[in-house]
């Protein structure tokens, strides 16, 4: 087998893997719609290297919470689950109705613009507490512009600094 076979062999071991999640929290999220009497679809994919799952449908502003503080335990919940079931620690990610999708561009903005000021000032600059969801979008949206950034506080404050390169 050469290294180049090898590797796709690899790759297709961990694609059925992360498949492998996407079903067990299907799964238990269908378990959990049917007990909360909640109507929704599950869609599954996979996301880079992490399973996804989104569930999609009317009326799930519960399962998000006010600030997505609710779909942040429903997903650690989730992966417990998944856990419990392969033994592996997943990372799976969990949407519903588009909460983290829409986040997500808001927090790209929010590092682009970060990042403008930054390049204006010459000047670091701290953004609010975020949870390491949206800690890690910045970070890339922030990288991706080609400037540095870091987490700095303790959990639930942790914030994100951009710094000038």
């Amino acid at each position: 087998m050469t290294e180049e076979t090898a590797a796709e062999a690899v790759s297709g071991d961990r694609l059925k893997q992360l498949e492998q999640e996407g079903d067990i929290a299907a799964d238990y999220l269908e378990e959990l719609l049917d007990i909360a009497d909640l109507d929704g679809d599950l869609d599954m994919d996979v996301e880079g290297d992490r399973a996804a799952v989104s569930i999609v449908g009317a009326d799930l502003a519960q399962l998000v919470g006010q600030h997505g503080e609710v779909l942040d335990a429903l997903q650690e919940l989730t992966r417990l689950a998944v856990y419990r079931e392969t033994g592996e620690r997943s990372r799976l990610m969990l949407d519903v109705s588009g909460f983290r999708a829409n986040r997500r561009a808001t927090l790209v903005a929010l590092a682009e613009e970060t990042v403008a000021k930054v390049r204006e000032t010459g000047a670091p600059v701290s953004l609010k507490p975020m949870s390491p969801f949206e800690r890690k979008v910045v970070h890339d949206a922030v990288a991706a512009a080609g400037l540095v950034s870091e987490s700095e506080g303790t959990e639930p404050r942790r914030y994100v600094v951009v710094l000038p390169s």
